[in-house]
């Protein structure tokens, strides 16, 4: 079992610092804690790659917050059903959640049902919009084509 750590921030004018310190006391030693200086809304995360990589059966894997992790709750919710299938947990420090032992399935069901709630509110709300577009005339789809003589 080996102790990983995971730090991000979404700016270079942002420090990494004070995550890793909370990494270090925490118990990861320096040279198991993966970083990355960018935003989370990209996939290309290097560090977090390698990290997932690294990571193997029985390993605990430690991030400062859960936003330092996730891009949003499906990439979240996929990055810890990936570490789960492994046997690798995740633990947050800032608050305690953790997807080891019993609790840490009802973590990832909880996650997944936060989810399907998101999609089901963006698919609602684009519907509403298509709609409130239509009333107001606006036309979907491609332009009718000329007809020709």
């Amino acid at each position: 079992m080996a102790l990983l750590g995971y730090a991000r921030v979404s700016t270079s004018h942002q420090k990494l610092t004070s995550q890793i310190t909370e990494l270090n006391t925490a118990g990861v030693r320096d040279d198991r804690v993966f970083t990355d200086m960018m935003s989370g809304a990209t996939d290309e995360r290097e560090g977090l790659q390698r990290l997932l990589a690294r990571a193997e059966k029985d390993d605990i894997i430690l991030c400062t917050k859960m936003d330092r992790l996730g891009r949003n709750t499906a990439d979240m919710i996929r990055i810890v059903d990936t570490c789960y299938k492994k046997g690798i947990a995740i633990r947050f420090l800032e608050n305690g959640l953790s997807t080891e032992g019993t609790m840490g399935k009802m973590v990832i069901q909880i996650l997944a049902a936060v989810a399907e709630a998101e999609r089901e509110r963006i698919l609602e709300r684009t519907n509403d919009g298509r709609q409130a577009a239509m009333i107001k005339g606006v036309k979907f789809g491609r332009k009718p084509h000329k007809r020709l003589n």
